[in-house]
């Protein structure tokens, strides 16, 4: 199982956030009308960070340079603060939602051709081609 989670790498991890992601901006969209709904985005720089183990955290040259930022959600949920007001409370911007998901499901398609092949290359090596 460890040849094939090295022949895998990081993508197996990155599809499923991915997956995830898509899934926030599709309840962001349907929620465009309900009063008081916050729009929300995973940091995906964030998690798959986080699931490699790696230290993404800021550092500061001199103590307040910067204030604490935003706390990072064990599943990477963050508000997205929107670009125009909204007088019922919604932070829901249909265009920036639809562009972020057209980008979002490019890059899950791109991602799953690239396990694709990686998963034919490995069946190819066990055949003997």
């Amino acid at each position: 199982m460890n040849l094939l989670n090295q022949a895998l790498g990081v993508h197996e991890q990155a599809l499923q956030v991915k997956s995830r992601r898509l899934e926030v901006l599709a309840q962001n969209i349907a929620n465009a009308d309900t009063p008081n709904y916050k729009a929300r985005d995973i940091d995906f720089k964030a998690v798959l960070g986080a699931a490699q183990k790696q230290d993404t955290t800021m550092s500061a040259t001199r103590a307040g340079h910067f204030e604490v930022g935003q706390e990072l959600s064990p599943d990477g949920m963050r508000y997205r603060t929107p670009f125009n007001t909204s007088f019922d409370g919604n932070t829901v911007e249909m265009s920036v939602e639809q562009a972020n998901y057209g980008k979002a499901a490019a890059d899950y398609q791109a991602t799953l051709n690239f396990l694709e092949n990686r998963v034919s290359s490995v069946r190819k090596a066990l055949r003997g081609e």
